[in-house]
């Protein structure tokens, strides 16, 4: 499945869900296996090296779904911390087609409680600090663990 397809997809079951449900019934059925999926993709960057680096040897994937991502060590202290900056949101316009004024609860903010979730052994945190669908020119996530 292609990566627009993937996120048709997500939009199309979490809005019947939340119609049929609720938005927490639709959150809860997509969540389920997501931190697991995202401890098995991002486990092979970032479990044996630092943060930055780890992201910054995804950069291809993200490349591959759409997205143009730059990747800032943020490390301090005892901290392994980076910032991750996409200057591209490929599912803007998609979220519109399904009613969704912002894609954000149903991509993003999920995948930063998965990447948390995921990598919880390790004390991740995770969080948005911008978004271009709330008028932002770029979307920003840091995360931070304690560095090892």
């Amino acid at each position: 499945m292609d990566s627009i397809a993937m996120f048709r997809k997500k939009f199309e079951t979490y809005k019947k869900m939340a119609e049929e449900e609720n938005e927490q019934k639709a959150w809860d059925v997509l969540f389920q296996g997501y931190p697991e999926r995202q401890r098995e993709h991002m486990g092979a960057f970032i479990l044996n090296d630092t943060l930055a680096n780890g992201f910054t040897k995804a950069i291809p994937i993200y490349k591959q779904i759409g997205m143009e991502m730059e990747v800032h060590d943020i490390s301090n202290n005892d901290m392994d911390g980076v910032i991750e900056v996409q200057k591209v949101c490929p599912v803007l316009e998609i979220a519109k087609e399904y009613g969704f004024k912002k894609p954000c609860p149903v991509i993003c903010e999920m995948d930063v409680a998965a990447t948390k979730e995921a990598f919880k052994d390790q004390g991740m945190k995770g969080s948005i600090l911008c978004a271009q669908a709330d008028g932002d020119c770029v979307c920003i996530f840091k995360y931070e663990r304690p560095k090892k």
